[in-house]
């Protein structure tokens, strides 16, 4: 029989509130939930809830809101929940050594890949566009370092060719609170010992930034085609044509020739478009102003603004 441990639970968007919302089914008392505070959001930039935190609150639990952990008066508060646990999934803050003291079993966090391979903040996106061949969950020990504690259990998963950051996305979120829950069983019981990480595996998953997306034409086709599929929906890669700013939402490998950047054929297939090495047919775009669409539906009504050998920035 699984033991009821005292969880505290600590994170932020949609993928943590995944796990809170397993843990909430298991056997474990929830007795308070972090989180970061609320953001400017969306068109009206009004602060709203973070994912967790609505979760949460729909369940009656409370919620704690610090800009860091560091503050004294924050290690007091959390210390006086008096947590077995604490639990934390894409959390966002820094855990201070204080912090991490706290708990009795100390404290694990889910992370969304196959340590030590992509730690830091984007390692879904930085897997595809490294062309990883399977990632995974991660349940490890939390220390002081940045995702570098001893990894107590993993749980892989393929990346298939037209996998993009929002399915490999879907894909963990199914498979972290299962493994969340079995690491927690284990740790519980005493059967779980945490295995060293190799410091020479290790690669940081650097933050995305929105320039990051722009298309530099002159590299490999197969990267930039992954670079597209890592970057979508997010921040989302682009290119000019004819000085508009295209969204580039997905792209296929293609055979072709010319210099970098021209536009080699028009049809409803795609825009196919020279690259470094081979090409890339464009196949779903999205024009200034404009919603997604595939290539065929721009092309019935906007045929005159696309014509071989004209040219994107690059």
């Amino acid at each position: 029989m699984t033991q009821s441990l005292r969880i505290v639970f600590a994170g932020t968007p949609e993928f943590a509130a995944c796990h809170l919302a397993a843990l909430l089914q298991s056997p474990h008392q929830i007795i308070g939930v972090y989180t970061q505070p609320d953001r400017p959001s969306g068109r009206g930039q009004k602060n709203l809830p973070s994912a967790v935190k609505q979760l949460a609150l729909s369940h009656y639990l409370p919620v704690f809101q610090p800009l860091n952990l560091k503050d004294q008066d924050a290690q007091y508060a959390l210390a006086a929940l008096k947590p077995d646990l604490l639990v934390v999934v894409a959390y966002g803050l820094i855990l201070p050594p204080a912090v991490l003291a706290i708990p009795r079993l100390g404290c694990i966090n889910s992370h969304a890949s196959l340590l030590p391979r992509w730690r830091g903040a984007a390692p879904i996106q930085r897997a595809i566009e490294a062309g990883d061949e399977e990632t995974g969950i991660t349940v490890m020990q939390m220390e002081a370092g940045l995702d570098s504690g001893p990894m107590l259990l993993k749980v892989k998963t393929p990346i298939f060719p037209g996998d993009t950051a929002i399915s490999l996305y879907q894909r963990l979120a199914a498979i972290g609170p299962p493994a969340l829950l079995q690491a927690i069983e284990g740790l519980a019981a005493g059967r779980l010992s945490g295995e060293v990480q190799d410091e020479t595996l290790a690669c940081y998953a650097h933050k995305l930034q929105k320039e990051q997306g722009a298309v530099d034409w002159s590299r490999k086709a197969a990267e930039l085609q992954r670079r597209i599929r890592a970057f979508t929906p997010a921040p989302g890669c682009y290119s000019t044509l004819n000085g508009q700013r295209i969204k580039i939402l997905a792209a296929e490998l293609a055979s072709g020739q010319g210099a970098p950047s021209t536009v080699l054929s028009v049809s409803k297939e795609g825009l196919l478009v020279a690259c470094g090495e081979g090409a890339l047919r464009l196949t779903r775009l999205q024009l200034p102003g404009g919603k997604p669409l595939a290539f065929a539906e721009i092309i019935n009504s906007r045929r005159e603004q696309f014509a071989v050998n004209m040219r994107f920035d690059s």
